[in-house]
């Protein structure tokens, strides 16, 4: 694993834990050495865990589209910033610089990065680990929801477990690093007989 895509608000939120488990993953990104992927904006949680990595020594590649180049204010202290046309060649080009995937507390851009990423893993498109930096519970919610799709039959027990999930940066980077892929077949009918 040499990067990690972090995916995770353009605001900070409300409360202050939020800001402070943006830049401690930064700098533990940094500090195994290995790259930052993101959004490539300097506001929020993005532009703090973009300016804790870079403070740490450590590589940010930031990926933008154009539109979004004023309205998030692209960060222009990154290693490398990428402008794109679209929100889709953003995800695209994320995802191929990316060996893993993580999102930290942010609203709805975040949960659709990051369950895009998901579906793409359930569909086979990629075996690269996914987690999320459950800081003090905000992801319990989702953690929640896909375990009642679990229970409803709406998703299969094998597929909840590509969902990764920690309270602390260097927890969730071990779990990262020492993921192994699964094989499901998601399309196998249920009453089939193999």
């Amino acid at each position: 694993m040499k990067s990690i895509c972090i995916f995770c608000g353009s605001s900070t939120g409300n409360r202050p834990i939020y800001k402070e488990a943006a830049r401690a993953m930064g700098e533990a990104i940094a500090r195994r050495g290995l790259s930052l992927v993101y959004g490539g904006g300097n506001l929020g949680l993005m532009g703090t865990i973009a300016d804790a990595a870079l403070a740490a020594g450590g590589e940010v590649i930031g990926v933008i589209p154009k539109f979004l180049v004023d309205k998030e204010i692209a960060h222009n202290g990154l290693t490398q910033l990428h402008v794109v046309d679209s929100m889709h060649d953003r995800k695209a080009l994320m995802a191929e610089l990316a060996d893993a995937f993580i999102a930290l507390p942010g609203g709805y851009g975040t949960l659709e990065e990051f369950c895009e990423i998901l579906t793409w893993a359930q569909l086979g498109l990629h075996q690269k680990p996914q987690g999320l930096l459950n800081v003090e519970g905000y992801y319990d919610p989702l953690l929640q929801l896909f375990d009642r799709a679990v229970t409803e039959e709406f998703l299969k027990p094998e597929l909840r477990s590509l969902v990764l999930e920690a309270s602390s940066p260097e927890d969730l980077l071990d779990l990262l690093a020492n993921y192994q892929p699964i094989t499901v077949e998601k399309w196998l009918r249920q009453d089939t007989e193999v």
